[in-house]
C-alpha cells in the first residue's frame, strides 16, 4: 500500500491526498483473517486496524529500515535502505477518517489530516452537525498538543442538493432526509447526518447554521453516481453557482 501511494503520488505531481481508516463493518465475520492478518494479544481489530496504519505512517516518512543485500543486484545508496518509490510530501497529505472524538484525538496526534463522513457515533444525543463540530474541536486541542509544525486540515462530508428544475425536484423534492437518522452499528448507537435538498435561498440559510460546515476547512459533496455523470455535472454546478457564492465557499 505504501509503494502504490508513493507511485500514485509521483505519477500526480504530488496531488495525492489519501484517506484511510479501520473501515466499517464487514460483510463476513473476520474478514481480516483471509488476507493473513492476526491482532495482537489484547487487541481488538479496531486497534489492528490503527496499528496498520501507524506502520503505513513510518514507511511513508521516507527513512531507512532495511538492512541492504552486500551483493546486491543493483548498487544501493549508503546505509539503511527506505521503501521505493519515496513521494516526499505524501505524509502530510494523509487523512484518517474517523467515526469518534477519541480517534480524531489519536488521528491528530500522529499528523493526520481528518476526515469525517456523514456518519459517526452518536456519542452525547445531539443533532449530528453539532456532535461532528466537537469531534473537530477535540482534533484541533490534540494537533495543538501534539505541537506540528504545519496546519491541519479537515474536510466534511454532506449530501446537498439546490432544486432548481423538475429533475431536482423530483428526485429529491420529496424532504426524506431532513432529519439525523440513528441506527446501530458494530452493536452501538450511531447517527447518520442528515441530507440538504431545497430551494438555493432556503439551503443558504439550512447550511448557515450546521456548526461542523463551518469548523471545517474543506467540504465533501455525495454525489448519486447511479444518475450518471451529466445529471452530477448539473448537481456540482447548481451547489457552484447558486449557494457557495453566498457561503463564502471556494
Amino acid at each position: 500500500m505504501a509503494e502504490d501511494a508513493g507511485a500514485a503520488d509521483l505519477i500526480a505531481g504530488g496531488r495525492l491526498q489519501l484517506g484511510i481508516s479501520r473501515g466499517s463493518p464487514e460483510q463476513v465475520i473476520d474478514g481480516w483473517r483471509y488476507f493473513g492478518h492476526r491482532p495482537m494479544e489484547g487487541e481488538d481489530d479496531a486497534g489492528m486496524g490503527r496499528r496498520h496504519a501507524e506502520e503505513f505512517l513510518e514507511l511513508l516518512r521516507g527513512k531507512g529500515f532495511a538492512q541492504p543485500n552486500p551483493r546486491p543486484m543493483f548498487q544501493n545508496p549508503p546505509g539503511l535502505l527506505r521503501l521505493e518509490p519515496y513521494a516526499e510530501g505524501l505524509r502530510d497529505r494523509i487523512w484518517w477518517g474517523a467515526a469518534t472524538n477519541a480517534t480524531a484525538s489519536w488521528a491528530a496526534k500522529l499528523g493526520m489530516n481528518l476526515q469525517s463522513s456523514t456518519l459517526k457515533f452518536d456519542e452525547t444525543g445531539e443533532p449530528f452537525h453539532i456532535q461532528q463540530a466537537a469531534q473537530i474541536r477535540a482534533f484541533h486541542a490534540a494537533w495543538k498538543e501534539a505541537g506540528h509544525a504545519r496546519a491541519p486540515r479537515i474536510s466534511v462530508s454532506r449530501s446537498i442538493f439546490a432544486l432548481i428544475d423538475d429533475r431536482d425536484r423530483a428526485y429529491f423534492g420529496r424532504g426524506s432526509r431532513e432529519e439525523d437518522q440513528i441506527g446501530l452499528l458494530d452493536n452501538a448507537r450511531a447517527i447518520f447526518g442528515r441530507g440538504y435538498a431545497a430551494e438555493p435561498d432556503v439551503l443558504i440559510e439550512q447550511l448557515r447554521k450546521d456548526e461542523a460546515i463551518a469548523a471545517a476547512d474543506t467540504l465533501l459533496l455525495t454525489v448519486p453516481n447511479q444518475l450518471g455523470v451529466a445529471y452530477n455535472a448539473h448537481v456540482l454546478e447548481a451547489i457552484l453557482t447558486t449557494v457557495a457564492p453566498a457561503l463564502g465557499w471556494r
